[in-house]
């Protein structure tokens, strides 16, 4: 028991540390990329900001997904029953 708990504690570490990090190279980069993108057209600009803001609420979204299944291994753990 002792051993699937820690397990899923590692676990939870990874999904959150990973996501987190992720999340930042891929917001990183579309931002990078709508800067040079607004550089080359800034009559473009309103739109391309729209669609970045867009884009990074998908990447936020996709992030906090995993930190929701995180808190269900973490709080909801399925696997204790399974090992008791």
């Amino acid at each position: 028991m002792e051993l699937v708990l820690g397990n899923v504690a590692l676990a939870c570490g990874l999904i959150i540390g990973l996501g987190a990090l992720g999340a930042c190279i891929g917001i990183a980069l579309m931002g990078g990329k709508y800067f040079e993108a607004t550089a080359r057209q800034p009559e473009l600009m309103n739109e391309l900001q729209t669609k970045m803001f867009l884009l990074a609420g998908l990447i936020d979204a996709a992030f906090l997904i995993g930190v929701g299944i995180a808190m269900l291994f973490a709080f909801a753990n399925p696997f204790v029953a399974a090992a008791a």
